[in-house]
């Protein structure tokens, strides 16, 4: 099987703009959604209903860090770091909240 080439062409500073705003827009969306379950949890008006809202919190969470991770992401290749760069530390990130006593260690030029 011969080389074909890259499948995708790299992505141009406007694409990489464009990821980053859509990541902030999900941000925004995502702190709303928190913003409800908190809503919901103050005022729930059955055990239920609370329950519900109190297991809802994690998967917040969960997703609040995810957007943070991809901002994080994203804003490294606005920056114009690579995808390899930028992947790492986004997942250095997601390390860091798995693990928050685990030291990340880094290797800097």
């Amino acid at each position: 099987m011969a080389y074909t080439g890259i499948k995708f062409p790299p992505l141009t500073p406007e694409e990489i703009d464009k990821k980053y705003e859509e990541t902030q827009e999900e941000m925004k969306e995502v702190l709303e959604w928190k913003k409800e379950e908190e809503e919901k949890l103050e005022k729930a008006k059955t055990p239920q209903a609370k329950a519900a809202a109190k297991r809802a919190m994690p998967k917040v969470m969960r997703r609040i860090d995810t957007v943070n991770g991809n901002l994080v992401y994203w804003k490294l290749r606005k920056q114009g770091k690579s995808h390899f760069h930028a992947s790492l530390e986004r997942n250095e990130y997601w390390d860091k909240l798995k693990n928050p006593d685990k030291k990340v260690e880094r290797y800097d030029d």
